[in-house]
């Protein structure tokens, strides 16, 4: 009922982070659409017949229905059984790693998925030949264990039956295909040379941490909290998200309604400012607020309408209407960069370096372009002219 629905979430209220993790599921990139598309069909069904459920058991079930489907593999079969189907085609993928590798770049392929899901993908997207591309390829990786775990040893695979082998791997070679390992281990079979080494004997850095914990290493992923923020967070690579929903978002934002409603949005609030700073310090009247109230209903409108362009229910993933998802602010925290597709790179020399904008966040750090945010007492406002 719609009174108890507002009693609930009426108002603007902190929830603890107790209770945050008890009652909310994060549903918060385009990993989570099937979670929810899923958990509404679900709840739907239940309503529709008038069956009785206990909400935290749907959930429950429906996570473990998908986790359970990809661990069984069947959604992988069903995937690599038709790869035109299901893969997207990428025109530019492979002249950016033909480009990083003429520049010198060594590249090594890590994938969660098994071996001839990959292959299959791959021999969609690239070619048979895919493998000579990398450096290193390592399939059923497990991550995130591969990054904290720092005693799993590498396992070959089988190319032609994928089986994997029995022998001890000490060394990564080009053209094979290898599972499971860890970083510790991957810097132990791969040859690394420091970055900063300047010794003239040329001899390898003995120091088999020192190669992970440096910025010199990127990190392209596609799944922000299962990869980047561990690869960010625990060894200050340079992190590049590959994130779809930001090209849907540029094409959109360059139409005309969403420019002229983005155009209403900022005259309004602009208006708003410039009115208040006119009633002064003082109280304000009935009539005053009236104003205001309108002018803010208003910009509700105009937010809505921009909502209403994206063409989903879902909203933008990086923003809930004006405030930025913890999406949003996860990707500014944790990636250096982010892209819709990794084809992006091909506008870029590998060489190319990114200067981005100041990254201001507070107020005070954006008086300039703010008129409502300065300082009364600032010596600017007392110049005689």
């Amino acid at each position: 009922p719609r009174p108890k629905l507002m009693d609930e979430y009426s108002g603007k209220r902190a929830l603890s982070p107790t209770e945050r993790k008890k009652r909310l599921k994060p549903l918060n990139d385009l990993f989570s659409m099937a979670e929810c598309c899923l958990m509404a069909d679900t709840v739907q069904f239940f309503l529709d017949r008038d069956i009785p459920f206990c909400p935290r058991s749907a959930v429950n079930d429906v996570l473990g229905s998908i986790t359970g489907t990809h661990i069984s593999g069947e959604f992988h079969k069903k995937v690599a059984q038709e790869p035109a189907k299901y893969f997207e085609d990428k025109p530019y993928l492979r002249a950016v790693l033909d480009l990083m590798k003429e520049s010198g770049k060594r590249l090594i392929f890590v994938s969660n998925s098994p071996f001839w899901y990959c292959d299959a993908g791959m021999n969609h997207v690239i070619g048979p030949e895919w493998r000579d591309q990398w450096d290193v390829v390592i399939t059923s990786a497990g991550k995130p264990s591969f990054y904290t775990e720092d005693n799993r040893p590498f396992r070959e695979v089988d190319i032609g039956t994928g089986k994997l082998k029995f022998k001890q791997v000490l060394k990564l070679e080009k053209g094979r295909v290898y599972t499971s390992g860890c970083l510790k281990e991957l810097t132990k079979c791969i040859n690394w040379k420091h970055p900063l080494s300047f010794s003239p004997d040329g001899d390898d850095y003995d120091d088999i941490y020192s190669p992970l914990t440096t910025p010199n290493i990127m990190y392209v992923g596609d799944s922000l909290f299962a990869d980047l923020v561990d690869a960010k967070r625990e060894f200050g690579w340079t992190t590049a998200a590959v994130t779809p929903e930001i090209g849907w978002e540029i094409e959109l934002q360059r139409k005309t309604e969403f420019i002229i409603a983005d155009r209403a949005i900022e005259m309004l609030l602009n208006s708003l400012r410039l009115y208040q700073r006119s009633l002064g310090t003082g109280i304000r009247s009935k009539d005053d607020l009236a104003v205001m109230d309108k002018m803010e209903r208003i910009v509700s409108r105009w937010r809505d309408e921009q909502t209403r362009l994206l063409g989903n229910p879902f909203g933008s993933v990086f923003r809930a209407r004006y405030t930025p998802s913890l999406f949003a602010h996860s990707l500014r925290r944790y990636c250096d960069l982010y892209m819709s597709n990794v084809g992006s790179f091909r506008h870029y020399s590998p060489q190319h370096r990114f200067y981005p904008e100041s990254p201001k966040l507070l107020s005070h750090e954006i008086r300039g372009t703010n008129p409502e945010c300065c300082d009364i007492d600032d010596p600017i406002f007392n110049i005689n002219c």
